[in-house]
């Protein structure tokens, strides 16, 4: 991705938590039907070199995919836009612009397809976990009949992205004059827009690329 230094996250474990707590990215592969891309929960294994997910069985990506060429996962997190009123010095000189601040993570690596029901099942209760944790009345795959789960099992086709290289991308107006930046946290914290609140507190819990 085109990523600036200013902008660019090298704070792995701010990284990896992200990425756990999107759950879900676009995954896009190349193969004989071209680009193809699917929005798919990945889950990170327990030392972060691999994202497991699965497809369903009917989505045909996992069947064009050419395993050969790295494949490549993309979360987005908070987005909104920035409007030129926010900065107090475009009273003074007016050479401001709009702009977007967001968060944008991408990994890329090779992709193995697990066709295998022991393989999809161990992900299905490993991913059943983690996302029923909060719940006051977690769900377990154990609470549906056998031969439903089978069957439900038997729908989807489990894959393993095995990371090569991870960037990151936190714009969140690091380039912009202390000023300024104060002018876009006041602005962002006063909307009545979810996403501009949800930029304004990744502000200030610290843009830094390297904490």
């Amino acid at each position: 991705m085109y990523n600036p230094k200013h902008f660019a996250q090298t704070d792995n474990d701010k990284i990896l938590d992200t990425i756990r707590d999107l759950g879900a990215a676009e995954l896009i592969t190349y193969g004989t039907h071209g680009i193809e891309a699917s929005f798919l929960p990945l889950q990170l294994n327990s030392d972060a070199t691999s994202l497991c997910g699965h497809f369903a069985r009917a989505n045909q990506q996992w069947k064009h995919v050419d395993t050969t060429i790295e494949a490549l996962a993309c979360w987005r997190g908070p987005d909104t836009y920035i409007s030129p009123t926010l900065y107090p010095t475009k009273a003074e000189h007016g050479k401001v612009v709009p702009t977007w601040n967001f968060i944008t993570i991408q990994v890329r690596g090779n992709l193995i397809v697990h066709d295998d029901p022991v393989w999809v099942e161990q992900l299905v209760r490993s991913l059943t976990a983690q996302h029923e944790v909060t719940s006051s009345v977690p769900w377990s795959v154990d609470d549906a009949p056998r031969d439903y789960i089978d069957s439900m099992i038997a729908a989807i086709v489990g894959v393993e992205l095995h990371i090569t290289s991870i960037e990151a991308k936190w714009k969140l107006s690091q380039n912009k004059s202390p000023v300024d930046v104060d002018g876009v946290l006041r602005g962002l914290q006063t909307s009545t827009e979810q996403k501009a609140n949800d930029i304004a507190a990744a502000m200030t819990v610290g843009a830094s690329t390297t904490a």
